[in-house]
Formats: C-alpha cells, sequence, structure tokens
C-alpha cells in the first residue's frame, strides 16, 4: 500500500502535530486543494469563516493574545494574501505569534503575471519573522514545524507559508517535523549572572525605583514574578499599554498606565525616578514622549528578550537580554526586602488631582441633551462584569478611555492594537479572544469610524453563535482625529465627520441583539441587559462628540508635561 499522500493533507497532519485546533480563513482559488482537504479533518481542525482576510488574520491575533497559543490563517493568493498585510504589521510589532498560510499560482506560473499571482515573500518579508515559499509537498512538514517554532519562540511574531498550488496537490510521504532549533536563531539566550548582580545592586541602593512593565510580562507570563519583584521591594509599577492587566488594577503598588494618555502619577514620577526597572517593553513614542527630556535621573535597567530594542529609543545603563520570567527568577532571590513609603507616597498628590480633575469630571459630567462621556460608560460597563471581563478595544477615543476606566483582575485579559494602531482590528480580535477563551466574559470598546472598517465581521458572531458584548461608541466623529484637529489644527474638522448608518437596523439583519442608548438614562438598563444576556449583544451609545482623552501628553513634549483639559496644564506642588 502506498504511503503517499497529497500536499495538502500533509499541510493538515502538520497542523496537528503543532498542536493548532483552530483556524480563521477565506478560500480561494490557490488553496482550493487545501480546503478540500480540510473537509476530511473537521473533527480535528475548526475553521472559523470570516468575511474578509483581514478579519481573519486580526482574528487570529486575538485567539492568541489571549491563549498564548500560535494563530492559523489561510488565505488564497493574490488579493487573499495582500489582505494579510496589515495583520501580519500589526502581529509584528506587538509580538503576536501567528502562522499565515496563504495559497500560490503553481510553480510553472511563478513570475509570469498569472491570475492572482503576487509575490507574497517579497512583499511580507519586512513585516513577518519569517516568509517562506514551499514548492514541493516533501518540504510542507518541514516548513510547518519550523514555522510554528520561530511563531512562538524568543520575541514572538508572524511567519507566512507560501505554497504553491502544485505542492498542494503532488504527492509524498508524510514524515512528522519537529523543530527545536534552528542554527544562528537562539530565541532563548542565556543571561549572565555578572548582569543580574548589577542590577540587583543598582535596585537595592536605589531610593526612588519604578517598575515599567510591558507586554513581555503577558507574553512571559511573568505575571507573579512582577508581583514578587514589586511587593519584595515595594516598588511601584507602571504598565504600557499592553503590559495592563500584568499586575491587579486594585494592587496598592499599581500606579497606572504610562505614555500620552496615561496617568499622571507614573508619568510624573519616571522624571523624578532614580531607576527605572523596564521589563519587557520596547520605550516606543509614546510612552517616552520627547527622549531628550525622558528620566533624566534615572538608571535604566532594560529586560527583555529581544537585543535589538537596547538602545534603540532610550540609551539604559544595563542590559538584561533574556526572558523576562527567567530574568526575574534569577534576580529576586538577590533583591533585599524594602520599604519605599516616601516614594510611594508621592504619587498620591498626582492620584488625587486626576481623580479630582479629570476622572470625575469624565464620569459624573453633566453634558447637554443625555449625550454620554466615554469615561462614564466604560467604568459602569467594567463594574457591570465585575472588572473581570477580557478587554477588547479598536483604535482611537475608545481604545484610549476604554484602557484607563476599564479595570483588571486576572492577566491576559486586553487585546487592543498598540505599536500600529490598527482602526477595524477590534470587532475581528474580539471573535478570536471569546473562541480562544469561550467561558470569559469578552467585552469590545468600538468607535463608529473602526465598527465601519470591519463590521462584515458581525457575519461571524452570527454563523459561530459568539457571545461578544459591543459597546459602539458613537459620537459621529472620527473622535481622536477631531481630538487632535481641535488642539492642534484650530479646530478645522477636515473629514472627521461622520454620516452613520442605523447600527441597530444592521445588527437586527445579522440576527444580533442590539439597543440605541439615545440618553443617560437609558444606560444602566440596557448595560444591565447585556450582561446578563448569554450570547453576543450590541449596545450603540450616544457619545458627546466634544468629549477628549486626558489626561495628554502632546507630541513633542517631555513626559511630565501634561495637560488636565485643553486650557490647563498640570503644575505639581514640588
Amino acid at each position: 500500500m502506498s504511503n503517499l499522500i497529497s500536499g495538502a493533507e500533509i499541510l493538515m497532519r502538520s497542523l496537528i502535530d503543532q498542536g493548532a485546533k483552530n483556524i480563521f480563513g477565506y478560500p480561494g482559488g490557490t488553496i482550493m486543494p487545501v480546503y478540500d482537504k480540510l473537509y476530511d479533518y473537521s473533527d480535528r481542525l475548526t475553521h472559523y469563516l470570516a468575511r474578509h482576510e483581514q478579519g481573519a488574520i486580526h482574528a487570529a491575533e486575538g485567539f492568541a493574545r489571549v491563549t498564548g497559543e500560535t494563530g492559523v490563517v489561510f488565505a488564497t493568493s493574490g488579493p487573499g494574501a495582500m489582505n494579510l498585510l496589515t495583520g501580519l504589521n500589526d502581529a509584528l510589532i506587538d509580538s503576536t505569534p501567528l502562522v499565515a498560510v496563504t495559497g500560490q499560482v503553481a510553480t510553472p506560473f511563478l513570475g509570469k503575471d498569472a491570475f492572482q499571482e503576487s509575490d507574497i515573500v517579497s512583499v511580507t518579508l519586512p513585516v513577518t519573522k519569517w516568509t517562506i515559499q514551499v514548492r514541493k509537498p516533501e518540504d510542507i512538514a518541514p516548513a510547518i514545524a519550523k514555522a510554528f517554532y520561530i511563531a512562538n519562540s524568543g520575541r514572538p511574531g508572524p511567519v507566512v507559508v507560501d505554497l504553491t498550488k502544485d505542492a498542494q496537490t503532488a504527492l509524498a510521504e508524510y514524515k512528522p517535523e519537529k523543530c527545536e532549533y534552528i542554527r544562528s536563531y537562539q530565541p532563548n539566550p542565556d543571561i549572565k549572572d555578572s548582569v543580574i548582580l548589577e542590577a540587583a545592586e543598582l535596585i537595592n541602593n536605589s531610593k526612588r525605583p519604578l517598575i515599567l512593565a510591558g507586554h513581555g510580562i503577558a507574553i512571559a507570563k511573568a505575571e507573579d514574578l512582577l508581583l514578587d519583584l514589586a511587593e519584595k521591594a515595594q516598588i511601584p509599577v507602571g504598565c504600557t499599554m499592553l503590559g495592563l492587566s500584568s499586575i491587579p488594577s486594585s494592587h496598592p503598588l499599581y500606579k497606572g498606565m504610562l505614555g500620552m494618555h496615561g496617568n499622571i502619577g507614573p508619568n510624573i514620577n519616571t522624571n523624578k525616578a532614580d531607576v527605572i526597572i523596564a521589563l519587557g517593553m520596547r520605550f516606543d513614542d509614546r510612552v517616552t514622549g520627547d527622549v531628550k527630556k525622558y528620566a533624566p535621573d534615572a538608571k535604566i535597567i532594560h529586560v527583555d528578550i529581544d537585543a535589538s530594542e537596547f538602545d534603540k529609543c532610550v540609551k539604559s545603563d544595563i542590559h538584561v537580554h533574556g526572558c523576562v520570567n527567567q530574568a526575574l527568577k534569577k534576580l529576586i532571590p538577590f533583591i533585599n526586602e524594602a520599604n519605599h513609603q516616601e516614594w510611594l507616597d508621592s504619587f498620591k498628590q498626582h492620584e488625587e488631582v486626576e481623580r479630582t480633575r479629570v476622572m470625575d469630571r469624565e464620569i459624573n459630567a453633566s453634558t447637554p441633551d443625555g449625550k454620554m462621556l466615554m469615561g462614564e460608560v466604560i467604568t459602569k460597563v467594567s463594574k457591570a462584569f465585575g472588572d473581570d471581563a477580557i478587554l477588547i478595544t479598536d483604535v482611537g477615543q475608545n481604545q484610549m478611555f476604554a484602557v484607563k476606566y476599564f479595570g483588571f483582575k486576572s492577566p491576559r485579559s486586553i487585546v487592543t492594537s498598540g505599536g500600529l494602531g490598527t482602526m477595524g482590528f477590534g470587532l475581528p480580535a474580539s471573535i478570536g479572544a471569546k473562541i480562544g477563551e469561550p467561558d470569559r466574559n469578552v467585552v469590545l470598546f468600538v468607535g463608529d469610524g473602526g465598527f465601519q472598517m470591519t463590521i462584515e465581521e458581525l457575519g461571524m458572531i452570527m454563523e459561530y453563535n459568539l457571545g461578544v458584548k459591543i459597546v459602539l461608541l458613537n459620537n459621529n466623529f472620527l473622535g481622536n482625529v477631531r481630538q487632535w484637529q481641535h488642539l492642534f489644527f484650530n479646530g478645522r474638522f477636515s473629514a472627521t465627520p461622520m454620516l452613520n448608518p442605523d447600527f441597530r437596523m444592521i445588527a437586527d439583519a445579522y440576527g444580533l441583539p442590539a439597543e440605541d442608548v439615545s440618553s443617560r438614562d437609558e444606560l444602566d438598563g440596557a448595560i444591565k441587559r447585556m450582561a446578563e444576556h448569554t450570547g453576543a449583544y450590541i449596545i450603540n451609545v450616544n457619545i458627546e462628540p466634544t468629549d477628549m482623552v486626558f489626561p495628554m501628553t502632546p507630541p513633542g513634549s517631555g513626559v511630565d508635561e501634561i495637560m488636565l483639559s485643553e486650557n490647563e496644564y498640570y503644575k505639581p506642588e514640588n
């Protein structure tokens, strides 16, 4: 009996051997042999049909971010593969493990401008960790094994495996492959003991230490170690946006989010700290502001698995090259118990100012015509789910308000597009997150602009009966751009007002329960009905269009140059 099987079947067996169970995708001409064989493996591989390839890859990102597993995407050649580019770039910047399998024209047609041919290898190389084109069926299993290893080792990221159509249909023997080593690729570098001792000495001698917790904490599953370090030496913790939920938001050592729309305390005290311990974060411009004014008094310890991040944006004094989980395990035994009460108390003034002059105004403000503010809506939704749902956001004001006003109790509770800032990310990402964590509440906050970029993915929620809760913060504007136009472009609202459709009717067309929340007195009831409903639910909330996100560090400013409102800068007492 022949042991030869098609390349398409080799792909199915390879995916199963790598632990894949869920696939997000959209079929087409050059990947039809794969989909035909997928039909025979539907008991072991569950396929979720997106309505657009961008929706498929963002759903795979959401799945990967909440589970830590590698997301898998299928797309056909040409336009199908090209529609993955935004998601690939998003995943690369935000360190999300993905394997995208794309169809390609048959080998004899390569380079001849055949129907739906595009050079996906050349196009995707800048936005992936690795890309390979496979032209022979016997090369599929090794390529898939290598792809999964690269995608979810070291600093995770996306990988593309481009399969020619003849590779899918030709026959070969299947030999299970496992990849655990690639020459010249060292995803888990050995951490030098001497560097750990240097870092410990710096921390032990500090008077004003500050931990900056990034996305690397969640990737490395180092949340407990982060708490161990912070509590042992009583060190305050600030989080990057993607680092949120690494520490419970109610923890006394958690001092808030860093950056342009972060909390006042950690931003002000970044520039007063004498030692900064940066864990799995990359000092991007939204965190640092003007780097020339950033942390002038601090010695910086930078822990990261990606050596290319060292000194790229901010010069650090000690580089700890390695997994943050392993680094903390080595570091904590050398850290002395400490009490930095005076330093911790210095945050209180800033917290009180932010609470009374920004947050109370946002949560309790009286607005004309019953229009609501985003902060009050997000606060009430978070409380309705016990501050323990998975937060998904799109990009814009909805994102900045959500990450500030939503509460976190559990790790891996935020999925948002950080580095790339991809509008349209939220809806499909919420779908992937719900598939990855079906027993947790998944709540999406999305603006009317981003919602309409991938609104077709309501079809996935309908088809697979996914209980995503959607809060549409509808202000009939591209809100974040409007804010910048108001503050920095003399109020010239060029191409930001939006004439929107009837979103409730659109939801009804998909068979999804929805309601319009036109005024404040309708809000509590709508949130209660959404929280108690077992399936998907959409509330379309009438948001005051002049609502703006504060505090804010204007572009080009230092992190301690903070606007409390459009007319007021923060002036600390000391």
